[in-house]
């Protein structure tokens, strides 16, 4: 069963009750009053972008304790995940929201692990829009999607996506992103954030809801 906490926002609330996503959620939950008997079952549960931080900082015993059970987190960008998620290591970067408008601009987008699951459904055109800083990830994890030295203001480079299965020693995952997919589709503003969100849909579809 796959669980989406959201916060309550026009954007949260198109993307789950609109026309183009119906369906797609077993179980939504308001973030303020997520509690221990809203995670029961959750196979998967998807933290949407843009969640007020507090809220989610007073909710980490019980996302803590929903990754110690074996849940999957899918943490999705600008929620400050650094502050209340384990081991996870997020670096500013500046938002470049218009470099496609230069000629043949590469952002610096790169699939690095092709192999992984979800890029059975996730393609270079759902990632190549815009991210919200760079994630270091922890020992063990693997990093899906990095930014390359050259598409890096700092010339660093990193990872905007990575699958960290056995977090903390345990049986619990956590899919993390620099993206924020939900407040693009919600506000009907960049369709490649739309398609982003769609396929990990699907993938989720996939993983989380195919025995439903």
């Amino acid at each position: 069963m796959l669980a989406l906490i959201e916060g309550g926002t026009y954007f949260h609330k198109e993307a789950i009750d609109g026309e183009r996503l119906t369906g797609r959620f077993d179980r939504t939950i308001y973030a303020p009053e997520l509690d221990a008997a809203a995670l029961a079952g959750c196979d998967a549960l998807i933290v949407a972008d843009r969640i007020h931080p507090a809220v989610l900082r007073r909710k980490r015993p019980l996302l803590l304790g929903y990754l110690a059970a074996g849940g999957t987190l899918i943490v999705l960008g600008e929620n400050r995940a650094q502050d209340w998620a384990p081991g996870v290591a997020w670096e500013f970067r500046p938002t470049n929201f218009w470099w496609w408008l230069e000629t043949g601009a590469d952002p610096g987008h790169r699939i690095v692990a092709p192999g992984h699951e979800i890029f059975r459904h996730v393609g270079m055109s759902e990632l190549v829009w815009h991210y919200h800083g760079l994630l270091t990830p922890p020992p063990g994890a693997t990093s899906l999607v990095e930014i390359t030295p050259e598409g890096d203001p700092h010339g660093k480079g990193g990872s905007i996506l990575y699958d960290h299965r056995n977090v903390g020693g345990g049986p619990g995952r956590m899919i993390v992103t620099t993206l924020d997919p939900f407040y693009h589709h919600g506000s009907f503003f960049m369709p490649a954030a739309s398609r982003f969100l769609g396929k990990l849909l699907d993938w989720t579809d996939e993983a989380f809801r195919a025995s439903r």
